[in-house]
C-alpha cells in the first residue's frame, strides 16, 4: 500500500468533530514532525509544521483542515434516548438509519438514528425529511441512567459510524470523513516529500481545526504566520452522476485536482476571488510539469482560503481543490490519482516559488 493511500484510510477512520481534532493532530503530529525542522500548536489546536527555506522571509503557509462535520449530545430523555445538535453543515436526509458513534470520556458508544416505520408514516411526513432536530439516537438503552452508566454525557461529540473502503479494487475511495482527510493525507506526503529540497520559501505545513463550523483555525494560523502566499487543501464537490447539473458541477472525480478561481457563498459572505496572479502561477507549474488540473468557479462554498487571505495584512490566497462525491455525507468519495496529482502540483509550485508574487 503506498503511503498516500495508506494515510488516506488510517485518517478517515479517526473520529473528529470540530473542536475534538486531538486524535487527529496526534496522527498528524506522528507522521510530520519527523520530517520537519519546527513544529509547534496554537491555543486554538492548530498544529503547524515548519520546512524552513532560504528566505525565512518568504513564507508560504498549506493548509488542510483535520475537523469532520458530526453531531453534538443536548439532551438524554427519561426513556435513554439522545438527542443532537448538528456539528457543520448537515442535509437531514443523509442522516436518518445510520449508525452513529458517541465519543465519550470513557469510549465509544454506538447507536442507530430511528424514525417512525413506514407502515405509519402520513403521506405527507413522506415527502420531508425528518429535521435533525427530531431525530433521535437509540443506544438500546432504557433508561437516563442505562445511558448515563454507558458514559454519555451532554456536550459529547458524535460521528458517522462507517469503515471506509476502496470501491471493488478501483482507486475510488469512500469514507464518513473524506472532507477533509483526503486533504490532510496530502498535507502529509507533500511535507514527506519536501524533506530534503533546498527550497527558497519558508512552508508553513497547517492541520487546521474548526474549518466546518466557520473556517475559524485557520484564521488564527494565518495571523500567527502572516504568509506571503496560502494555499488551502480542500474538498470540492463533483459533478458527473445521475443528477448532477454539468452546469452547477462541472469538475469531475479522476479529472486532477481542481485549481480554484472563484468561491462565495452569499449568504454569509465568506470567498475568495483568487488573485489571477497565483491562478496563472499554478496554471504554469501545472502544465509545465504535465499535472492533470482543473479550474473551479463555485457559489455556495468557501475554504480556509478565505480566512487566510483576510490575517492581518492579507495574504495571497488560493485553493487546491480534491473532487469528491457525496460530500457532507456519511459515504464521501475521492479519487487517490487526484491525490496524488495535488500533492505533485503542490511541490512543483513550492519549489517554483523564489519570490513574492
Amino acid at each position: 500500500m503506498s503511503t498516500l493511500k495508506q494515510h488516506l484510510v488510517e485518517l478517515d477512520a479517526i473520529h473528529g468533530v470540530s473542536g475534538d481534532e486531538e486524535r487527529v493532530a496526534r496522527y498528524m503530529n506522528e507522521y510530520i514532525v519527523p520530517v520537519v525542522d519546527e513544529h509547534y500548536a496554537d491555543p486554538l489546536g492548530n498544529q503547524i509544521y515548519v520546512k524552513k527555506g532560504s528566505n525565512p522571509d518568504l513564507k508560504i503557509m498549506l493548509s488542510a483542515h483535520m475537523d469532520e462535520i458530526g453531531f453534538i449530545v443536548r439532551h438524554i430523555d427519561e426513556r435513554g434516548f439522545v438527542y443532537f445538535f448538528p456539528v457543520g453543515y448537515h442535509d437531514s436526509r443523509m442522516v436518518m438509519n445510520q449508525v452513529l458513534v458517541i465519543q465519550t470520556e470513557t469510549g465509544l458508544v454506538q447507536g442507530i438514528t430511528g424514525g417512525k416505520p413506514a407502515h405509519i408514516v402520513t403521506a405527507e411526513e413522506a415527502k420531508q425529511a425528518i429535521p435533525l432536530e427530531e431525530l433521535h439516537l437509540d443506544l438500546g438503552t432504557k433508561s437516563r441512567e442505562e445511558t448515563l452508566a454507558l458514559g454519555v454525557q451532554v456536550g459529547d461529540y458524535i460521528t458517522f459510524d462507517r469503515v471506509g473502503q476502496f470501491l471493488n479494487g478501483t482507486k475510488v475511495y469512500s469514507g464518513k470523513a473524506v472532507d477533509n482527510r483526503s486533504s490532510c493525507a496530502v498535507l502529509i506526503e507533500v511535507m514527506k516529500r519536501l524533506q530534503g529540497k533546498q527550497l527558497v520559501p519558508t512552508v508553513y505545513g497547517v492541520a487546521s481545526v474548526q474549518e466546518e463550523v466557520g473556517l475559524r483555525g485557520a484564521s488564527t494560523a494565518a495571523f500567527d504566520i502572516q504568509p506571503d502566499v496560502g494555499l488551502a487543501i480542500d474538498v470540492i464537490f463533483a459533478g458527473g452522476t445521475p443528477g448532477m447539473d454539468e452546469k452547477v458541477a462541472p469538475i469531475v472525480l479522476g479529472g486532477g485536482p481542481a485549481i480554484k478561481m472563484y468561491d462565495w457563498t452569499p449568504s454569509n459572505g465568506h470567498g475568495n476571488n483568487v488573485p489571477k496572479k497565483l491562478t496563472r502561477r499554478l496554471i504554469q507549474v501545472a502544465e509545465k510539469n504535465s499535472i492533470p488540473y482543473q479550474r473551479e468557479v463555485v457559489l455556495n462554498g468557501g475554504t480556509d482560503a478565505w480566512s487566510i487571505s483576510l490575517a492581518g495584512r492579507g495574504a495571497v490566497s488560493g485553493c487546491i481543490s480534491l473532487p469528491s462525491r457525496y460530500i457532507h455525507s456519511a459515504t464521501g468519495v475521492v479519487h487517490l490519482d487526484d491525490l496524488e496529482n495535488a500533492v505533485n502540483l503542490i511541490v512543483a509550485f513550492v519549489e517554483d516559488l523564489a519570490e513574492r508574487l
